[in-house]
């Protein structure tokens, strides 16, 4: 992509109303905008990296065999009311009356609808486990959004439920998505803890949040320190149910008396099996062996829309985003110093096609810009590869390779290019 064709409207000027560096670095470096308390447009850049997040959560889905849908933003008030819980969720529900006067909600969760569909579909226990997932946008009232798209009103969410035949087949399926969820933010290049959590609304006998840990953090964990360092996806069941980390709210109910370590983070993840919660609730029944059973059910979400700022919180400095490879908009930013040259513009167009020909994601700076604000735009937005092109290209056919992490930068023969890429493992 060309940065004359990609619109990225940075800004000098810190947001005199974003307290939050994530949220800070978002708006200047345009990735969103704001449109009203708790909601925003994602323009190109923040879009770009959303997209990238989303790949790799659909990959590892898809190659665990959990069927992707895609289940409407609307829902009719009818299946929160065999669920009991249309009067009982709260104020968070945008409750909705169509020209019929149809009583119609804007979802903030898909328990009750991904139940309705499973018992129009399933009949057997023959047609289990299934598994799905969708990647949709949500929206719960929050009483007081904050902190950007962290804590939003509307948001995007990965959501994925299972149908099984028992428990025990709900608890493999449980274990499955714990290590499933422990391989997207390894992926995502995130050390993720997973702690025990409340049931609450969902409801449930087991639950789990996957927390970043962050000094910024809106969250409190307590944690045993020597599981710090543990490899979580080697865990069971019986060790997954008995892990010694807990969210606040569950280790105040519990009174714990062993003394945690408390730490501060933010959740990217929550997974719950809640058995036969909804399936009892609409009647959902299966052959099993001569009699009807009710399906054990579990739910699993992503908070997609969050990684990114979580992402920037962890990894930033004065100079704006340090993206890390593998969610950055591009993999490289090459700039032209001197965009009124021919020969540099020559060169920098003829290695932009053959960066984009290797299958490098490029972002070619040719605007006609002053050096200082083609540099500051590159480390605001925060592209890991800086590849410069100016004066010394003209004199010595020379140029230099910056690293955003660590602001490196190195002098080499304009032939290198590619030699020096691959030595870098770009």
């Amino acid at each position: 992509m060309k940065y004359s064709n990609f619109f990225i409207p940075t800004f000098r000027e810190n947001p005199s109303d974003a307290k939050l560096k994530s949220h800070i670095l978002m708006l200047k470096s345009g990735m969103i905008k704001q449109e009203t308390s708790g909601i925003y447009s994602w323009l190109p850049l923040g879009f770009k990296v959303l997209k990238k997040i989303i790949k790799i959560i659909e990959d590892t889905h898809d190659s665990h065999g959990i069927n992707q849908i895609l289940m409407p933003t609307i829902q009719s008030s009818d299946i929160w009311k065999m669920s009991e819980r249309y009067d009982t969720y709260g104020k968070e529900m945008l409750r909705i009356i169509d020209r019929n006067n149809k009583e119609l909600l804007y979802g903030p969760t898909n328990e009750e609808m991904i139940t309705s569909i499973g018992k129009h579909f399933i009949k057997s226990y023959k047609n289990l486990p299934r598994y799905f997932y969708h990647i949709q946008s949500k929206f719960r009232d929050e009483i007081r959004p904050r902190f950007g798209v962290m804590r939003a009103r509307e948001f995007l969410m990965k959501d994925a439920y299972s149908f099984d035949k028992d428990e025990k087949s709900g608890e493999l399926t449980y274990e499955n998505f714990f290590k499933l969820y422990l391989s997207i933010f390894e992926k995502l290049g995130l050390k993720i803890i997973p702690v025990r959590a409340p049931s609450g609304e969902i409801g449930g006998s087991l639950s789990h949040e996957f927390h970043l840990l962050l000094e910024t953090g809106e969250s409190k964990i307590f944690i045993d320190e020597t599981f710090l360092n543990s490899n979580f996806s080697k865990l069971k069941i019986p060790e997954i149910k008995s892990i010694n980390s807990f969210t606040d709210e569950l280790y105040d109910s519990l009174k714990i008396s062993k003394c945690l370590k408390q730490l501060k983070s933010t959740e990217l993840g929550h997974i719950f099996l809640f058995g036969e919660k909804y399936s009892k609730s609409f009647d959902f029944k299966i052959d099993y062996n001569n009699e009807k059973i009710y399906p054990y059910m579990g739910s699993y979400g992503i908070g997609v829309s969050r990684i990114p700022a979580a992402i920037i919180e962890l990894s930033n400095d004065n100079n704006g985003i340090i993206w890390p490879k593998e969610v950055a908009p591009f993999e490289i930013t090459l700039i032209n110093l001197t965009s009124d040259n021919v020969s540099t513009k020559l060169f920098c167009e003829q290695l932009y096609a053959s960066l984009k020909k290797s299958n490098y994601d490029v972002l070619l700076d040719d605007r006609f810009e002053r050096p200082g604000i083609k540099f500051s735009d590159a480390d605001l937005i925060g592209i890991p590869i800086q590849i410069i092109v100016g004066k010394n290209f003209i004199d010595k056919k020379e140029i230099n390779i910056k690293t955003r992490k660590d602001l490196n930068e190195t002098t080499i023969c304009s032939d290198n290019i590619f030699k020096f890429l691959k030595k870098m493992k770009v």
